[in-house]
Formats: C-alpha cells, sequence, structure tokens
C-alpha cells in the first residue's frame, strides 16, 4: 500500500477538468489538493450494497465502515478501468459492469492521521454476481458486509463515527441518481478545520 502513496492522482478544477498531476500522498496533506476519484458500491441482485471496513494500516479513516471500494484513475486512466483494477485488488472481485450515477466534490480531514480527503468523486454503481468470488485483502480491507442502502441511511445519522466520511454521499447518490447524473457536483463546504463529523454532515456524506 506504501508504494500506492506514490502513484500519481490528476489535480482538477470545481468542474473535474484536469489541470495536473500529484502523488496519492502530496493530494493528502493539508490542506490538500482537488483531485479525481472514484466511490463503487456493488449491489447484489436484492439491492443489498456491499460495505467494507478499512483496514488499520489505511492511512486515511481506518477502521471504519465505507463502500465496497475506493480509489484514484491514473491521470488519463478511464474510470472503469480504474474501478475494476482496485475491485480486484482490493476485493479479489471482477470485472463488473459499472454505471456512473452521481459526482460530488467533498471534503474531510481526519483526526486520526492528519490525512485530508478533497475530492471530486464519480460514484460508480456494479452489478454484482452472487456466485462472483470476494477475497478481500487483508491489508485493505478488515471486514465485509451486506447492507440495505435506505436502512443504512438512517444508521449513518445515529452512528457517524463507525462511517467514512464520504459513505452517506455516495449512498445518496445511488438511491437518487436522478438528482445527481445533471449540473455540477455538489460544492465542498466543510471548511478547513472541521472535524471529520462535521464533514460528514456538511458535504451530504462522503
Amino acid at each position: 500500500m506504501s508504494n500506492r502513496e506514490e502513484h500519481l492522482v490528476e489535480l482538477v478544477d470545481d468542474a473535474g477538468r484536469a489541470r495536473g498531476e500529484i502523488t496519492v500522498a502530496a493530494a493528502h496533506q493539508p490542506p490538500g489538493h482537488l483531485h479525481r476519484a472514484f466511490s463503487v458500491l456493488l449491489v447484489d441482485p436484492d439491492g443489498q450494497v456491499l460495505l467494507q471496513r478499512r483496514a488499520a494500516v489505511k492511512t486515511r479513516f481506518p477502521l471504519r465502515w465505507a463502500n465496497s471500494c475506493c480509489g484514484h484513475p491514473q491521470p488519463g486512466e478511464p474510470l472503469a478501468e480504474a474501478a475494476n483494477r482496485r475491485l480486484r485488488e482490493e476485493l479479489g472481485t471482477g470485472p463488473v459492469e459499472l454505471t456512473e450515477v452521481g459526482v460530488y466534490v467533498y471534503y474531510a480531514e481526519d483526526p486520526a492521521t492528519g490525512r485530508v480527503e478533497f475530492e471530486y468523486d464519480h460514484v460508480l454503481r456494479g452489478e454484482f454476481r452472487p456466485a462472483a468470488p470476494l477475497l478481500p485483502d487483508p491489508d485493505e480491507v478488515a471486514e465485509l458486509r451486506w447492507a440495505d442502502p435506505a436502512a443504512l441511511e438512517a444508521e449513518l445519522d445515529r452512528d457517524p463515527r463507525s462511517y467514512a466520511p464520504w459513505l452517506g454521499g455516495v449512498v445518496n447518490r445511488l438511491l437518487r441518481p436522478s438528482e445527481s447524473t445533471s449540473g455540477a457536483p455538489d460544492p465542498a463546504v466543510t471548511p478547513s478545520g472541521s472535524s471529520a463529523d462535521d464533514a460528514a454532515e456538511r458535504s451530504g456524506g462522503r
């Protein structure tokens, strides 16, 4: 995982237009640099979504529950290609069919590690086949579980500290894709210095 901190990510402006490159490690140092990312939610035929609890060695929001898979496309890399690469690396599954259901910008500071998330996040829905293998990498994933997305929204309100601060926004895009696929993404509204829990409330949750 440390090697990936030196991979390049794509810097973007508020409209998602590429404007340069930076390493993963540098992008997440305070005060943060807006860059392209993706969040995948795998959905089974019954509408349940796969959640992962991030491994303890993660440099950002370790041991919090998050969506199925997150990552950054390399500069110029197609989103579907990057997302399926990370699904294979993190969960040992795929390739899966992916549909973009929304985009939004969010900002969150991790009080435990001092790192910053400032991302132009493409939310991708993946269709999961029940017979597909799931072989999570323990350096990436501590636990897996399936959840009903509507019930998950309520749980995020009750216990936000158990979840990554971006998850609410990801679930919102999954449940309400028509509200988020046209027009500009949500602005980043969490000011520097706010806690991760404030970020979850103010940025719609991602």
